[in-house]
């Protein structure tokens, strides 16, 4: 039975990570740490200037007055550091291609590697028209958990998963790659401000990739390096 660290960027008590801590505690122990409030979006920052507060709800339950990777930082330091495994999730949208620098979600993850976890970062795509339906979603992550607690985890490595629009039935796990085209930059005028004004659902993107393979209906999964650049000398 694997002992799991568990958080999101959707905040405590979020609808995808309650679908993940049972999903996980049919698996073994499970110590929950997630921001106590909706953190999407702020990629791998930290607080290192303020106090960060720790509200714990019930034995291995606490929410953090802090960032996704603050949560597992705090976890794996001072709370539960014989974890056996990061999981972060399950997001309630896709973090996809360019996603995994600016995602809080894949921020929890790569902050495990980064500390010796083997983790997982499980987020799902919300097609167009349609709506999150959690059972469905919980039952394509129960199939991926299965495949990647499977496969482990190398050092210096973490994974990504981006669920489908969860009316797809028992869809494939593809391994792929992440897509490097950009997402597509627009914003709206109002007065004296902007706002952001992109598609996310018409995005480009490259055959095959994570964002091609999600899009038509297959759990991607892709396999992330912290090594990547650090010995490059040009």
């Amino acid at each position: 039975m694997a002992k799991f660290l568990i958080t999101n960027d959707d905040g405590y008590g979020a609808p995808g990570l309650e679908e993940l801590i049972g999903l996980c505690e049919k698996r073994g122990s499970v110590c929950v740490i997630a921001p106590d409030r909706p953190r999407s979006g702020v990629g791998h920052a930290f607080t290192t200037r303020e106090t960060l507060g720790l509200i714990e709800y019930g034995p291995g339950r606490f929410s953090l007055t802090g960032m996704p990777a603050d949560c597992v930082r705090v976890g794996l330091t001072e709370i539960v550091p014989e974890a056996e495994w990061v999981v972060a999730g399950i997001n309630a949208g896709g973090n996809l291609g360019a996603d995994v620098y600016t995602s809080g979600t894949l921020a929890a993850a790569r902050e495990g590697a980064l500390l010796g976890k083997p983790s997982l970062a499980i987020s799902q795509y919300i097609g167009p028209h349609r709506d999150l339906v959690w059972p469905e979603v919980a039952a394509h992550a129960d199939r991926l958990l299965d495949h990647v607690l499977g496969l482990g985890c190398d050092e210096y490595r973490y994974w990504n998963a981006n669920l489908p629009p969860s009316d797809y039935q028992q869809p494939p796990i593809v391994r792929c790659s992440v897509d490097p085209s950009p997402m597509g930059v627009r914003y709206k005028r109002e007065g004296g401000s902007l706002m952001w004004n992109g598609n996310y659902h018409e995005r480009p993107r490259i055959e095959n990739s994570d964002v091609d393979k999600c899009f038509n209906g297959s759990i991607a999964l892709t396999n992330l390096s912290l090594l990547q650049g650090l010995y490059d000398t040009n």
